[in-house]
Order: structure tokens, then C-alpha cells, then sequence
């Protein structure tokens, strides 16, 4: 069966390389053995615009994205690094795309996606410097295809739907879920939880979900963690909590297929 993690961390406004250690100390310590890793949303910069505005990535993702691709290679693991902040143009012409690469065992992108919803919300601002990608993506990877989502993808039931017709039986959500710090954390939470595994379930799919912890340095945001892998029952199979660290879980894809044997949810509008 596929072993899947995803790591979790808090990471440092706008300090990249900090940030990249920090990853790859993590990786070294769940890669082995494991078929795919997923990263959460801005992994190496955190929720920094300075840093999406005037230091985006070119379209292969830049520095950040060839140092994923050589711990691929190095660690023989499948890497879903969500997300960069990637340019298309110059000049007037320029647009900025919050985008997630698939790289696989040798360390090559075998798919990328931008993100289609974006968060315009409770004071957030992406879809001002942010342009929407406009189609869905799917990574084929030696185990299986995988449906790629961002963050706020998870409101929309539509995009999961899509991805299970396309023939994902796991679908990833690099993350930075977030709510303000006066927010009901233990509400926050639960919602953040029964979405994934109601995506999970409505689909019939394994999702995993890596995302940010701990709060926005300089802002008065605070990203609820909780990264998790859940089942086509509903049910979490692991789960981050609040703390800094990687989970793992087992996925066992002949339970997707023999689910859609007898539910056939993707032929049902």
C-alpha cells in the first residue's frame, strides 16, 4: 500500500533558506520508505507578500522548486511542493500564479496547478496580486493518480467531484488555513476537519492535506495545523494537531476502486 506523509511547520516570513532547512530536516526524517510527501501552501516563504510580489518564481518554480526536485531524487520519494508564487510575463504583461508542483521519484515535474480559488475573504487579498489558474490537474505518479488542490479549494465541492471523474483516488491540499486570532480556534478546527473528510467521503478518494501551524509573524492570523490524511470512509487515519512534526498513513487503493465498483459517485451529478 502507498504511504503517504505530509509535513507541517511554522514557517519564517520571507526567509527562504530558513525555511528549505527546515524542510529538508523534516523530509530526512519520513522520506524513506514513503511514496509521496506533501508540503504545505508557501512552504518557503509563509504568507509574505513582499515576497510574492518581488521575488516570484520563473515557470519551473525557480530555486525552491530544483531544490524539491534534488531531495526527490535523493530520497527516491514522490514530492507534492505546494506552493510558489510563479511568474508568467514581464511588465505589463506579468501575472503571478500561486502554483503546486508534482515532482516525482527522479525529480522531475510531472504536473503543476494553479490555484482557481482564491482567498478575496475576511480581509485576505490574494485575488488582488494573485491571477486564477483556469483548469484542473492531475499527477500521475507510479502509485496512482493523484488530484491536486490549494487551501481554499476545499470550499468548493465542484473541483473534488471533477478530479475523482478525472480518476484521482487520492487528492492532495497543500495548505495555509488560517482564521484570525480571535477566532473560536476549537470551531475553526471542526470545520477544517469535516470538510476534509467530507470531500473525502462525498468522493470516494483518500485526501491528505499538509498545512501551516502557528501564528503569522507580524500579522494576527494564526494557521490552525491540523495536517491529516483521511479516508474514503471519513475516517482520519492521521492527524497533526497543533504541533510542528510530519504524519504518515498507509492508503490502500483498491478500497477507492472497489467503492466506485459499487458507488458509482463520479457518473452522478
Amino acid at each position: 500500500m502507498p504511504k503517504i506523509s505530509c509535513i507541517q511547520f511554522n514557517p519564517a516570513i520571507g526567509d527562504k533558506e530558513k525555511n528549505l532547512s527546515t524542510v529538508e530536516r523534516m523530509l530526512s526524517t519520513v522520506a524513506e520508505g514513503v511514496d509521496l510527501v506533501v508540503l504545505p501552501e508557501f512552504f518557503s516563504t509563509g504568507i509574505d507578500h513582499d515576497s510574492f510580489l518581488n521575488r516570484p518564481e520563473d515557470a519551473q518554480g525557480g530555486e525552491t522548486i530544483r531544490r524539491v526536485r534534488e531531495w526527490a531524487a535523493r530520497w527516491n520519494v514522490n514530492i507534492v511542493a505546494g506552493t510558489v508564487i510563479e511568474k508568467e510575463g514581464d511588465g505589463e504583461e506579468r501575472k503571478l500564479y500561486n502554483t503546486a508542483f508534482a515532482i516525482d521519484r527522479n525529480g522531475d515535474i510531472v504536473a503543476k496547478y494553479r490555484k482557481i480559488h482564491l482567498f478575496n475573504y475576511m480581509g485576505g487579498t490574494e485575488g488582488s496580486r494573485i491571477t486564477p489558474g483556469d483548469r484542473y490537474a492531475i499527477a500521475d505518479f507510479d502509485f496512482g493518480k493523484v488530484g491536486l488542490a490549494i487551501c481554499y479549494d476545499s470550499r468548493y465541492p465542484q473541483q473534488f467531484r471533477e478530479l475523482a471523474r478525472m480518476g484521482a483516488a487520492l487528492i492532495v491540499i497543500p495548505t495555509a488555513w488560517c482564521v484570525p486570532v480571535t477566532a473560536d480556534l476549537r470551531q475553526a478546527e471542526d470545520i477544517w476537519l469535516s470538510m476534509q473528510k467530507t470531500r473525502a467521503f462525498d468522493n470516494l478518494v483518500y485526501v491528505a492535506s499538509a498545512n501551516q501551524i502557528g501564528r503569522v509573524e507580524g500579522k494576527d492570523i494564526l494557521n490552525i495545523g491540523h495536517s491529516l490524511v483521511a479516508s474514503p470512509d471519513g475516517v482520519i487515519l492521521a492527524n497533526a494537531g497543533d504541533k510542528e512534526c510530519a504524519i504518515t498513513a498507509d492508503i490502500d487503493l483498491d478500497v477507492v476502486r472497489r467503492y466506485r465498483q459499487e458507488y458509482p459517485i463520479a457518473e452522478i451529478d
